[in-house]
Order: structure tokens, then C-alpha cells, then sequence
């Protein structure tokens, strides 16, 4: 697993960018993977910064959703589907058409998610899936003592997961939806390049049992240690923990734009 240990989430964000303008330039219609939440926004910026100055070229990027929550329709503002349209669509110009993602709203759940995997598999797969991570070490939303060759299937969020989105919820956690479509541990594991980003202390802990602790269910982002490409962007606070930390610095410094990547 490559592990790279950057100052700040804002040189996280701008390296993983670089990378996707680098995948980009060789593969202009790549699937990109995206995911929500907080972390990964300055991703988005960075690509959205990285276009307008003419270094990236996403005219005809195609984009994949990772999860979506179940019941909220795709114009509620929290529905991941708006979210990524605010977030990624509108600000890189990608069109619409452009993007795939799980219908959460589907009276057949089960049929929506084998349905999802059939359209991922369609589109040729994911060149990179980019992934953020949950404090107990799930991706997408899958949760602890998830099977690790687990499809996209019907979640049912922890309390604790749920207690982390009240935020964008006006920190009412009752408005948090209870269950989710996420892709499977085993789906994400298909895409050709896997990048976790992880930034602050909470996340110490997951990325050092991530990196460095044994395989298992109980830490599902640990089955991205069987990946062939995969690789952890780590803030100083996020990388906290890792006794190996010292070795990352040594392996990856003086390598920009992190050739590795």
C-alpha cells in the first residue's frame, strides 16, 4: 500500500487532484469514483482550480457515485446525488449524462443495487475510486464486521454514523436517513486505482488499523490491503499514529508530484 503524508488537507486535496489530471490526460473519458462528505471536498476544488487554469481537462470525465441514502428523493438537497451535482458536476462541468449512480429511491432496493453493479460494470469499470473514511474505519457505508467481498447492497447506518451526518442534517440526527445503498467492499475493490484520503486526528486511529493492522471485518478499509493499487493520503494528523510513519516520509519524500500516486 502506498502511503503518503502531506502537511495539510489542502496539499492532500491538491495531490489527488494531480492525480486524476494526470489519469485524465491519458484517459480523457476515465470513471472517477467520488465520494461526499467533508473530506473531500478540497479535491474538488483543487480539480475545479486545476480546469480553469487550463491543467486539467474534464470535458469528458465520466463520474460514479459511491453510495446514496435510501428514501430521499434526488432533489432533496442531502441526497448524495445533489450533493455531488453542487459539489462536482456544476463546478468541473460535467455533464449530467455524464454520471452514474444507484437509484435510492427504487421500489426494488435489491434490484437497484445488482442493477448498479451491472451499470458500473458496463461503463467499462473504475479507473480511480476515491474514498474518505469514517472514524471506525468503514468506506462507503461499510461498516464494521462487513463482508470484505461484499456488493453494493442495502446498509443500515450505526448510530454512530449517523450521530457523524447530523451535521448536514441542522445536527438533528433524527433526520438522518436510517439506511443507505452503498457500494460493497468487494465493488470497490474492482476499481483500477483506489485512493483513500484522510485528514484530522479522529481518523488516527482507523488509518494506523487501515495501514497497519491486521485484515479483518471489523476495520473493512483494512481490505484495501489486498488491493494492487491502492493508496492512503494522510494528513500529519491523520497519520498520527502510524509507527511506520517515518518510513513513508523517507519512501515518498522529494517524488512530487508523488510519482507513486
Amino acid at each position: 500500500m502506498e502511503v503518503v503524508i502531506v502537511e495539510d488537507a489542502a496539499k492532500g486535496g491538491a495531490l489527488v487532484a494531480q492525480a486524476i489530471a494526470r489519469l485524465l490526460a491519458g484517459r480523457p473519458d476515465a470513471l472517477i469514483g467520488v465520494a461526499t462528505g467533508s473530506t473531500p471536498v478540497p479535491v474538488y476544488e483543487a480539480l475545479a482550480a486545476l480546469a480553469r487554469r487550463g491543467e486539467a481537462d474534464l470535458s469528458r470525465a465520466r463520474v460514479a457515485q459511491l453510495d446514496e441514502y435510501v428514501g430521499l428523493p434526488p432533489d432533496h438537497p442531502e441526497s448524495y446525488r445533489s450533493v455531488l451535482a453542487r459539489q462536482v458536476l456544476e463546478p468541473l462541468g460535467i455533464p449530467e449524462g455524464s454520471f452514474l449512480g444507484p437509484d435510492g429511491t427504487a421500489g426494488d432496493i435489491r434490484a437497484a443495487c445488482e442493477a448498479y453493479d451491472r451499470a458500473l460494470a458496463a461503463a467499462g469499470g473504475v479507473d480511480l475510486q476515491l474514498l474518505g473514511i469514517g472514524t471506525d474505519g468503514h468506506i462507503g457505508f461499510n461498516e464494521p464486521c462487513s463482508s470484505l467481498t461484499s456488493r453494493t447492497r442495502i446498509k443500515t447506518l450505526t448510530e454512530r454514523t449517523r450521530a457523524d451526518n447530523a451535521r448536514f442534517f441542522g445536527h438533528d440526527v433524527g433526520q438522518v436517513p436510517r439506511h443507505v445503498i452503498t457500494q460493497g467492499v468487494g465493488t470497490i475493490l474492482e476499481a483500477r486505482h483506489v485512493v483513500l484520503l484522510a485528514t484530522g486526528e479522529a481518523k488516527a486511529e482507523a488509518v494506523a488499523a487501515t495501514v497497519e493492522g491486521p485484515l479483518s471485518a471489523r476495520c473493512p478499509s483494512s481490505a484495501l490491503q489486498l488491493h494492487p493499487h491502492a493508496t492512503v493520503v494522510a494528513d500529519e494528523a491523520a497519520a498520527s499514529r502510524l509507527e511506520l510513519a517515518g518510513y513513508f516520509r523517507r519512501t515518498f519524500a522529494g517524488k512530487p508530484p508523488w510519482q507513486g500516486i
